[in-house]
């Protein structure tokens, strides 16, 4: 009981406000911030081996790994691993199928994304990402040169849609169909050809050409094989949940010791230091007492009976005269009482 009465104080607005916010942030480092950044690592850790594991693999067909007709991914497909692998695709591109990509960047310029449908031997279609080509002027479209005609045969990599940007609707100007992603879904509706892509996940995927392929500009570069600090971030919100509630209770601990020092204080008086005070106290109170009811008994006492003294009296000298000799308390009854007698 004496433990729970002491942290009464954190009943107080100020520490329970403390302890919510602590709570709180605690809480989110474990389930958002480090699940978050770890997640971030695990995913490119992932990427990196796909992107290393598919330099020295020889290029598949395209159609094994496609979907099927009804957007499942073939049979002995994992999805999760078709990102960067290297394919080979027979067929021809598809004509007056050319859509710009905005705001891309190339050396670190503007620059457009290219994109066009290509047609396998088997009659399905995919994406296909031509590559960058820098802006004119700054800002402004180039002439883009249409894809060759005729059979082809390209290589590339399967990547991963991007998806939809909120609020970037396709557009056309300059005469040329463009749009601020690279989904096959959304692709499909604005060429208006049903497109088949690679079996990367639930958006698909589509096929990005090497350098030097037909119809091929600029590719996109491979992103560097680095983990990133995400491991390090996750690391360092762990130990941030850690010690958000440690550093808690150590404001706890302070407080507690602080108010234990200061009731040690106030106990720590000793008696020869309360026995003066309560001496002159008692002196005090006892000299109001004898006023407050007359007691003088300690006073020099003075006989009622005698005569007050005179301006020159016996023990007075007078001015010429010697000293006169104090008398004693007989000679004074003797004057008082003697002459009565006689």
């Amino acid at each position: 009981m004496n433990v729970l009465r002491r942290l009464t104080f954190l009943l107080r607005p100020s520490w329970a406000i403390l302890a919510v916010v602590v709570v709180a942030f605690a809480y989110l480092c474990f389930t958002v911030l480090a699940p978050w950044q770890l997640g971030k690592n695990t995913s490119t850790s992932h990427r990196n081996n796909l992107i290393a594991a598919s330099v020295n693999a020889d290029p598949v067909p395209a159609k094994n790994l496609l979907n099927t007709g009804d957007g499942t991914p073939p049979a002995g497909t994992n999805p999760a691993d078709t990102e960067w692998r290297r394919v080979i695709a027979t067929g021809s591109y598809v004509p007056n199928s050319m859509v710009v990509e905005r705001l891309q960047r190339l050396d670190d310029q503007p620059a457009y994304g290219v994109l066009a449908a290509f047609r396998l031997d088997d009659g399905r279609v995919v994406l296909v990402d031509r590559g960058l080509i820098a802006a004119v002027n700054g800002s402004d479209l180039p002439m883009i040169a249409e894809p060759p005609p005729g059979p082809q045969r390209i290589e590339g990599r399967v990547r991963s849609s991007e998806g939809v940007v909120p609020g970037k609707d396709p557009m056309v100007r300059d005469g040329l169909r463009q749009v601020y992603s690279v989904d096959t879904a959304q692709l499909a509706t604005v060429l208006g050809t049903p497109l088949t892509s690679f079996a990367t996940g639930e958006h698909g995927g589509y096929l990005q050409l090497d350098a030097g392929q037909p119809g091929a500009f600029t590719p996109e570069a491979l992103p560097q094989l680095d983990a990133g600090p995400y491991l390090s971030y996750g690391l360092q919100w762990i130990a941030f949940g850690v010690m958000a509630p440690l550093g808690l209770g150590y404001f706890v601990y302070a407080e507690l010791r602080e108010r234990r020092r200061d009731r040690a204080a106030a106990a720590a008086v000793t008696p020869s230091e309360q026995v003066p005070a309560m001496s002159a106290a008692g002196s005090r109170g006892a000299e109001t007492a004898s006023t407050a009811t007359g007691d003088t008994s300690d006073a020099p006492a003075t006989a009622p009976s005698d005569p007050a003294p005179d301006a020159h009296s016996e023990t007075t000298p007078v001015s010429g005269e010697p000293p006169a000799k104090p008398r004693s308390t007989a000679d004074r009854l003797a004057d008082r009482y003697g002459n009565a007698r006689r």
